[in-house]
């Protein structure tokens, strides 16, 4: 049974619930495969979403980051033996560009491996995002990404929602009406095991134009 975790941004540790479920669902930690959202940027990267993987005491064998540095073929390949994945937060423009030269959407999507995206990451996770300044996003003109796909949905990761809840609703509306989009605040989580959907924090789902803030299951 795939599972993905679809992060926001975490302050300080992941909380004690989420840890825990991340702790049952990761049972082999042999290795862990982070991706980049800054891919040129050659010096360590990651080392939050890693911090929060140790306080939860979630520990691998051996750490790969992937960007630049690292050989097409190379990426493929720890893409296939990783134990995770993890897609980091940043620049999901340059994260989104980085998995298609690098082609690496369709190997995640064939692993079971867990999966896990924060913030730019889990937005990159998606099956299909808007890239809009209305949204923060760095984009002269509004335009829809295509995501890695791992899960029908759409996901609006680390966003101040209740204070910008009209513009979020009038900004998504139109993708609305093709799939469900998740949005979520900081210190919050969507994780899709199999068909399940479970939520942790604050978080809303917006399908066709109505907005709707779910119950949390974790």
């Amino acid at each position: 049974m795939k599972t993905h975790y679809y992060l926001g941004w975490f302050s300080n540790f992941i909380p004690e619930t989420l840890a825990r479920m991340l702790q049952e669902d990761i049972t082999d930690r042999k290795s862990i495969a982070m991706i980049s959202s800054n891919p040129d940027i050659y010096e360590e990267v990651g080392a939050t979403e890693r911090s929060w993987l140790d306080a939860a005491g979630i520990t691998f064998d051996e750490y790969h980051l992937i960007n630049f540095q690292v050989q097409k073929d190379d990426a493929q390949t720890l893409i296939q033996k990783a134990s995770v994945i993890f897609l980091l937060g940043g620049n999901p423009v340059k994260q989104n560009d980085f998995l298609m030269e690098y082609e690496l959407s369709e190997s995640i999507k064939q692993r079971k491996a867990v999966v896990i995206g924060a913030s730019a990451g889990a937005i990159n996770m998606s099956a299909k995002w808007l890239c809009s300044k209305e949204l923060g996003f760095e984009a002269e003109t509004s335009s829809i990404y295509s995501g890695v796909g791992l899960d029908d949905f759409s996901v609006l990761s680390h966003y101040d929602l209740e204070n910008n809840t009209d513009q979020v609703l009038s900004e998504l509306s139109p993708l609305s009406y093709d799939m469900d989009i998740y949005a979520s605040n900081e210190d919050c989580a969507v994780r899709a095991k199999g068909d399940k959907i479970d939520i942790f924090g604050n978080v809303y789902v917006i399908s066709n134009s109505v907005m709707k803030k779910l119950d949390a299951t974790l």
